[in-house]
């Protein structure tokens, strides 16, 4: 007997769930189909996990430095069991939350992979079911990376280093994208030797590449080697072997972490048979998010167009209100974005780099964490921002790395959504002393 709902969600990671509790609050009755844990990804196998352990990291930094603060005589010792334990901890409490949101009255979550039969009709744990409008919100799987050696025991994803019950002595990561760089930075706090290899000049591409270099000198300090402009060529049971510069490198590794960026996930959904129309980069889908099909959407990392866990839950708003006929004001052109790095680094809107590729005129302003009293009494000197804004004076980009960075971005994310310029900002009063009058005194210097 086929099931019958208003609304379709194949997929329970952050646009899928958020989307479904919008949707059931509206009213409408929803299937959300989930092949493995709720919460996708992001809460499971990357965000939440990885964030737990940036706050380990974050401790253990501290106690280091507690000598620069006047405490004396601080002895510890690091328990990287005990740490992974309060990670899986956070992860299970988050994931019962989610749980419980989808036992809301109109949402009927179904286990068991989802396949399309055809546009109208998706099976699922031996059953079918149809709705009028479906989600598909199945997410990304890491990429791999063609080279001899790739499948090696001691080589690993992401997902792989997040089971990890043992730290490794040297560390190998290829790729100095974000999740990349988020674990070189965990693992050298933990103690363990991080060798970066990267095929880009810079790291981090998504950011501002003054700022990306800036922040790419802090990690090398703290004791990061990185190697760019890097082709890995294989790897064996003990090493990464790469090219540079025409020249044949080594180095030690006894795990290696393969960070090369994430594909969509559209293994096994049978898209043909539904006709939606998709590429290597992602399922085709139009400004509100509609695919090939007139009744299928697609959001979050599937669609290829920003892979951000934020990013997939506004997406999955954005389309229960084009299903309802309700107008909004969501702005995907100014999604920020963090690496959560000590110290940490945030992105929004555009970089002096793609302002210049461009040929616009344009106006950077920067400020200085040096210059800032709050981030002196924290003891947390280093640190850029800065604003781009178009000629007139128009906020159209804000990147910067620095304590609190993420926090920081959010405000001119918001500022970017209503138009604001560089003199509005500068006349809007900050409280004294916060790190948030770097983006104040930028605007207005």
């Amino acid at each position: 007997m086929m099931q019958q709902s208003d609304l379709i969600i194949i997929g329970s990671g952050p646009g899928g769930y958020r989307a479904a509790a919008y949707a059931a609050r509206k009213g409408m009755t929803v299937t959300v189909m989930e092949k493995g844990e709720v919460g996708g990804t992001c809460l499971n196998r990357g965000c939440i996990p990885t964030k737990a352990l940036c706050r380990e990291a974050e401790v253990l930094e501290t106690l280091r430095e507690a000598g620069s603060m006047g405490i004396e005589d601080v002895t510890y010792t690091f328990n990287y069991a005990a740490a992974m334990a309060r990670k899986d901890s956070v992860v299970s409490t988050l994931r019962q939350g989610v749980e419980t949101l989808l036992s809301m009255p109109g949402i009927t979550l179904v286990r068991g992979e989802a396949q399309f039969a055809d546009a109208n009709t998706v099976t699922c744990g031996g059953k079918q079911y149809t709705a009028p409008h479906i989600i598909i919100a199945t997410g990304s799987k890491s990429k791999s990376l063609p080279v001899p050696g790739i499948d090696l025991p001691h080589v690993m994803t992401s997902t792989g280093m997040l089971s990890a019950t043992t730290l490794p002595k040297h560390l190998c990561i290829i790729g100095a994208g974000v999740i990349g760089m988020e674990f070189a930075s965990v693992y050298r706090s933990m103690g363990v030797e991080v060798t970066v290899v990267e095929f880009l000049k810079e790291c981090l591409p998504v950011l501002d590449s003054d700022v990306a270099k800036r922040l790419r000198q802090q990690l090398s300090r703290r004791g990061v080697e990185f190697f760019m402009q890097s082709g890995v060529t294989a790897i064996t049971a003990t090493e990464v072997v790469f090219e540079r510069k025409g020249k044949e490198q080594r180095v030690e590794a006894d795990r290696v972490l393969v960070a090369t960026g994430r594909a969509p996930h559209t293994d096994g959904l049978c898209l043909e048979q539904a006709g939606v129309a998709y590429e290597r980069s992602g399922i085709t889908v139009d400004e509100h998010l509609l695919t090939s099909v007139p009744h299928i959407y697609a959001i979050g990392d599937v669609n290829g167009r920003c892979l951000l866990a934020h990013a997939a839950t506004m997406q999955g708003i954005h389309v229960v209100n084009q299903i309802l006929g309700i107008t909004d004001s969501i702005d995907m052109s100014a999604v920020p974005a963090a690496i959560f790095t000590l110290p940490e680094a945030a992105c929004v809107g555009l970089s002096e780099d793609e302002l210049k590729n461009a040929g616009m005129e344009y106006q950077v302003k920067k400020g200085f964490y040096r210059a800032n009293g709050k981030a002196l009494a924290m003891g947390e000197s280093e640190g850029m921002l800065k604003l781009m804004a178009e000629a007139e004076g128009k906020i159209v980009g804000c990147h910067l790395f620095g304590a609190h960075a993420a926090d920081l971005v959010q405000e001119v994310s918001v500022l970017m959504e209503r138009g604001v310029t560089l003199k509005e900002l500068g006349y809007m009063t900050h409280i004294h002393p916060t790190l948030s009058e770097i983006i104040q005194e930028a605007a207005l210097s």
